[in-house]
């Protein structure tokens, strides 16, 4: 490969990545909110555990739903209008919500279009990246929007820990209308400079063919580990700020503080996972086996430590290490399907399944809490990762070519 040649795929993955990456903090920002402020609205009295159990369940259906029917839309319309409608409409929903706090019900179709909304951005976005970057650089370049994923997180926090739980919100609101504005923008001038460049859709002569297609993938096992990361990437962190406050004894001040830390730290996930990855021989399923390792060890632990700080550091490196497979998936693995011209509906599947779980868990834990305890809720963790390392096996002992 030529230097020039080499500098302007460097290039063209920069741009994109940079792009994506901002755009996609919107989108985690806006979807972390509502986690931050529990506290909040809980000491308020607007909704009540259960309430707020059933709302992010509600937001997490429509989410998963809106990734189904959205990726699959996404193989056919252009991600700069899907990306940008669905960040406004987004930020439109999510302000209605902070105006209804009088009506329950119209707070949960509020958070429900928002979920829908802001489905209309991965598929579509993991295309783009697929089909413009070159395949040594596509897991560098998914660095950007998987280290906003996490950072959506702290920077919720940082929101909800200065502001009202009404005005988290709209702030939340007018970044995400402002970025789909930025990214119909950016979007058009990297076409108009060939950094974006559209490809012509593979399309299969029977549907039957792209599902084999997908399998000869192995998009079952990555699949099922999308399910189980799905549950601790969403809802743990969901609960977290509640964890540190019922569990660990915290005020809602401290909680929030906590939550922004441990959420900032976690965000390098993405950066550790794809260096590990790239020291392991480049090898999705391997990589994936070890961060489960670590995060079943993680949680075990966690049971048996009952010193508050010690515990949230405990909790961090666990839920780490669990979004360290995450990050494989996305970064790694969904980019990979390139050729079978289905990325943006095989990455929308995979994230409706991990949504749809995280959905069935976070209604569990609202409940569970009280029958089961938050020891009762480790254990349940700790069965999650065992069960990820299982799905691991077997793993290609074989590296892949730098």
């Amino acid at each position: 490969m030529s230097s020039s040649t080499k500098n302007q795929k460097v290039k063209v993955a920069l741009c994109i990545g940079i792009m994506c990456a901002v755009s996609y903090l919107a989108v985690y920002v806006a979807r972390n909110i509502l986690g931050a402020v529990t506290p909040q609205i809980l000491a308020d009295g607007i909704l009540n555990e259960a309430q707020m159990g059933t709302l992010s369940s509600i937001y997490f259906i429509t989410y998963a739903v809106g990734q189904l029917i959205n990726g699959a839309i996404g193989d056919k319309i252009s991600a700069k209008y899907m990306m940008s409608i669905g960040l406004v409409l987004a930020g439109i929903s999510n302000l209605v919500f902070a105006l209804v706090e009088e009506s329950p019900m119209a707070m949960y179709i509020a958070y429900a279009a928002t979920g829908f909304f802001l489905s209309m951005i991965y598929g579509p976005m993991t295309k783009v990246v697929a089909e413009n970057v070159d395949e040594l650089y596509v897991a560098r370049c998914s660095l950007g929007y998987n280290f906003s994923s996490f950072f959506g997180s702290p920077a919720a926090g940082m929101l909800a820990a200065v502001l009202t739980w009404q005005m988290t919100f709209t702030v939340s609101s007018a970044l995400l209308a402002f970025m789909g504005i930025v990214t119909f923008v950016c979007f058009t001038v990297f076409e108009k400079r060939g950094v974006i460049v559209p490809q012509k859709r593979v399309v299969h002569e029977q549907t039957g063919d792209g599902i084999k297609s997908l399998i000869q993938h192995d998009i079952i096992r990555f699949t099922l580990i999308a399910i189980i990361t799905g549950v601790i990437r969403t809802t743990v962190v969901f609960w977290l700020p509640t964890y540190l406050v019922q569990y660990l004894g915290y005020t809602s001040e401290t909680s929030a503080i906590i939550f922004t830390v441990a959420t900032f730290i976690i965000s390098f996930t993405a950066f550790i996972s794809v260096f590990a990855y790239e020291k392991m021989g480049r090898r999705s399923v391997f990589s994936c086996f070890v961060f489960f390792i670590i995060a079943a060890l993680g949680f075990a632990l966690l049971y048996f430590v009952k010193l508050p700080l010690l515990n949230v550091v405990v909790i961090v490196v666990a839920i780490m290490a669990s979004n360290a497979s995450a990050s494989i998936l996305w970064s790694v693995y969904c980019p990979s399907l390139k050729d079978t011209g289905m990325v943006s509906s095989a990455t929308g599947f995979i994230d409706f399944a991990s949504y749809m779980a995280a959905a069935a868990s976070s209604a569990i834990f609202g409940n569970a809490v009280s029958v089961i305890g938050w020891n009762g809720l480790i254990l349940v963790w700790l069965g999650l990762m065992v069960f990820g390392i299982a799905i691991c096996l077997p793993f290609n002992f074989k590296k892949k070519k730098a």
